[in-house]
């Protein structure tokens, strides 16, 4: 589990890949950085990194539920969203870490970002950041190119915010000349770039609810959350960021298109919530919160006489306990099953191809979370940036459990046919892994087929909140191992080996935990194509085994699949 981790929304982000950058050269602490690519994949793309996760959806989702998949699939004790288009003082993430307390919404002090500059390449004239010019004002050059400087601007410093009686955010400097010199002052409201709070209160308050729309009111909505549940809205002046101010018009417009009419909604429910005191959440009301910062401009005496007439019919809900694990936050349909399937990348396209058209044949492309080590169009993609290996393997699948909202997980592999027969068993029990072990290994060169009785990872099948607990488990048993080691070198591999790949199936000292596991058989087998780039070796002769299998059988023919050697010989073909 990291401390913190940085959740940056994207649609359409030219600086995504710049700030993520940034991120990296300023934070000091244990942190990650997980973006969503909300839509579009982005330009220039974003560097493979280790702390680094990418997520693609192929159609807009939203800004909120954008953030709200980043923070499901997130570790950090802490989550602080981040615009995609922004830059950090050097250790920001420590600095703010070292005054968080749990109750608090906090920001840091926020800067403007000077990003870029327009450049004339005949004579040299440079323009401030904004839409892209249609030639130069001096020489009438129409090629003026972007110049990324990315320079936090001096001035101003902004630390206090509020909302007027509509709830639209506005800036307040007379409040930041009331906070003086205190370095943690209490705000009334936020603006949206930039906020971190802790993961049991992200979930626990719903911040960023979708029923709000796609964008719009983010500060308003966190700050009245924290604020009437109970807990504080701070800015700390020991570090800062740097936000670039889009302006209006040209490329530089909103990424998100929002008529007037959504706009409006996604108000009227905000002033539903805080206004009238619909939100089940709140242990104060909002005259409460205007009175600790009274007077406000814009709120008059007969304003906030009316909220507290209101605030006498309310029922407020008790404050809510911590909840131990993530909740649910998609707003989809939620599945009973579901599939984690996971990629190294290093294989034969053709064979990539097949077995992912094979398992669309078999379920709904929306119960798909595929987790790859790089950008894949198959399901709902997680893009991990990590070099190939037996961690990263184990990071992929909980990456995959994490982000799934299905009850019933099946494991799919890159390189096994998975036939429908294999999605229609249902784990009898929540407490046990179960295996299908009616696999033939095929040999992809020329069809040769081998069964023999064995329980498999690409054939798993059990309850997600149990896989969630075993994968966190080992992910962390193998890092310290390979941190002990230094390196992936034999001494790893050996006790990877006796850690075991598959959950439940011994009890050697280095078992991950002490679940139990049960085979069962689908009506046709799975065919697992053995290749050049497995990650397990290959073994054809029962002589290769220091244990020796039962039910060996050699075939030239599967149920279901007919002759092996023309199965392979079509794939090869691409056919």
């Amino acid at each position: 589990m990291k401390d913190l981790s940085l959740l940056i929304p994207a649609r359409n982000e030219m600086f995504l890949s710049r700030t993520i950058q940034d991120i990296v050269e300023h934070a000091e602490g244990s942190y990650e950085i997980i973006a969503v690519l909300d839509g579009e994949w982005v330009d220039p793309p974003v560097d493979q990194h280790h702390l680094v996760t990418v997520i693609h959806y192929p159609e807009s989702i939203g800004q909120r539920a954008a953030t709200n998949r980043a923070a499901s699939v997130s570790t950090g004790k802490y989550l602080m969203k981040v615009d995609a288009h922004c830059a950090f003082d050097q250790g920001f993430d420590v600095k703010m870490l070292a005054d968080m307390q749990d109750n608090w919404t906090m920001a840091p002090l926020m800067k403007n970002l000077h990003a870029f500059d327009w450049v004339c390449p005949e004579c040299g004239e440079r323009i401030y950041q904004g839409p892209t010019p249609m030639e130069c004002p001096k020489c009438k050059c129409e090629e003026m190119e972007r110049d990324v400087v990315w320079i936090a601007k001096p001035s101003p410093q902004s630390t206090a915010y509020r909302f007027d009686r509509t709830l639209h955010f506005q800036y307040w400097p007379e409040w930041k000349k009331k906070q003086g010199n205190e370095m943690l002052p209490i705000t009334l409201s936020l603006q949206g770039s930039c906020f971190m709070l802790s993961r049991e209160k992200y979930f626990e308050l719903n911040i960023c609810d979708e029923g709000l729309g796609s964008w719009g009111n983010q500060g308003t909505e966190v700050a009245c959350k924290t604020w009437l549940s109970g807990g504080e809205v701070r800015v700390s002046k020991n570090t800062w960021y740097a936000h670039m101010f889009r302006t209006q018009g040209g490329d530089f417009g909103f990424p998100y298109p929002m008529s007037g009419r959504q706009v409006e909604r996604a108000r009227q429910i905000t002033r539903d919530l805080f206004l009238e005191g619909k939100w089940d959440k709140a242990i104060h009301p909002l005259s409460w919160l205007l009175e600790k910062f009274w007077p406000i401009p814009d709120w008059t005496e007969d304003d906030l006489k009316s909220l507290r007439e209101k605030s006498f019919s309310l029922s407020f809900a008790a404050p809510l306990e911590a909840k131990a694990s993530t909740p649910e936050i998609i707003k989809r349909d939620r599945t009973d099953k579901g599939i984690v399937y996971y990629t190294d990348n290093k294989i034969d396209p053709l064979i990539m191809k097949a077995c992912q058209d094979q398992i669309l044949k078999s379920i709904n492309k929306e119960m798909i979370i595929s987790v790859s080590l790089e950008k894949l169009s198959f399901g709902d993609n997680i893009v991990l940036s990590l070099e190939r290996g037996y961690l990263t393997m184990f990071k992929q699948i909980l990456a995959g459990l994490e982000a799934s909202n299905a009850d019933i997980i099946f494991f799919c592999e890159h390189d096994v046919l998975y036939h429908p027969s294999h999605f229609e068993f249902t784990p009898p029990r929540d407490d046990t892994i179960y295996y299908n072990t009616n696999v033939w290994k095929v040999r992809y060169s020329d069809g040769h087929a081998l069964h023999y009785d064995c329980k498999q990872t690409s054939g798993l099948c059990a309850y997600r909140e149990l896989l969630v607990e075993h994968y966190r488990k080992r992910v962390a048993n193998t890092e310290a191992v390979l941190k002990e080691c230094g390196s992936e070198n034999r001494n790893f591999r050996n006790w990877i080996r006796r850690q075991g790949f598959e959950p439940g199936t011994h009890h050697r000292n280095e078992r991950v935990d002490d679940l139990g596991s049960e085979a069962w058989q689908s009506e046709y087998p799975l065919v697992d194509i053995r290749h050049d780039s497995n990650l397990t070796p290959n073994r054809w002769s029962i002589d290769e085994f220091r244990r020796k299998p039962h039910d060996w059988v050699e075939a030239d023919e599967v149920k279901g699949w007919g002759k092996t050697k023309d199965l392979m010989e079509t794939l090869r073909n691409g056919r």
